[in-house]
């Protein structure tokens, strides 16, 4: 029984953090998994410009509302789902990423939390689990599942070499160089196609 294990930001949604950063005029803010490998080291040095510029949850939220998930997305997940089970594993947290769920046609996702303050200062994160993607493959596997998995970023190379199939979806330049093994695409039906081809 196979489950299909997708990224979520990149992949079925625009990056948060980078539309935020538009948003508040902030270019330091476009930094992502993309760029810094290193996912605590990241969250800290963006709650640490989060608290300079005094800007907080509600900020972000009213960012993400204006957010729509990647044209086909939500067709590729409903095709996916008719196929098989899908688990979203994201390194985003709940307080990001429920509105973007709704428009997503509410799928299973694994996420994290942040810490929030009353005033509605971000002061922290907590992790659901250490390697929370990589983990949750091999719980997986450990309970029946082969994993099929795919992302944009390299905090999902790890989830996606211990699958039985991976790929990498929209990625980076450097990010596909550097993994030449691992099958690269840009549109919905082609990775569709090439899940679905693993699943036979």
């Amino acid at each position: 029984m196979y489950i299909t294990c997708l990224d979520m930001e990149g992949v079925l949604v625009p990056e948060i953090w980078i539309a935020f950063s538009e948003a508040s005029g902030i270019p330091e803010l476009r930094r992502t998994t993309r760029d810094e490998p290193d996912y605590d080291k990241l969250m800290r040095w963006r709650i640490g410009i989060l608290k300079e510029h005094g800007l907080g949850l509600k900020e972000i939220q009213d960012t993400i509302a204006k957010i729509d998930p990647l044209p086909g997305a939500k067709e590729f997940l409903d095709a996916l789902r008719a196929e098989g089970q899908v688990l979203i594993l994201s390194d985003t947290f709940t307080q990001f990423a429920m509105p973007l769920m709704k428009k997503l046609g509410y799928p299973s996702l694994f996420c994290n939390t942040l810490e929030v303050a009353p005033n509605g200062e971000i002061t922290g994160f907590k992790m659901r689990i250490e390697n929370s993607k990589l983990s949750t493959v091999k719980a997986l596997q450990s309970i029946g599942f082969d994993t099929i998995a795919c992302g944009d970023s390299y905090n999902d190379l790890a989830m996606i070499r211990a699958s039985k199939a991976g790929f990498l979806f929209k990625s980076t330049e450097k990010i596909i160089a550097d993994n030449p093994d691992l099958q690269a695409f840009d549109e919905f039906p082609d990775l569709l196609a090439a899940i679905r081809g693993a699943m036979k």
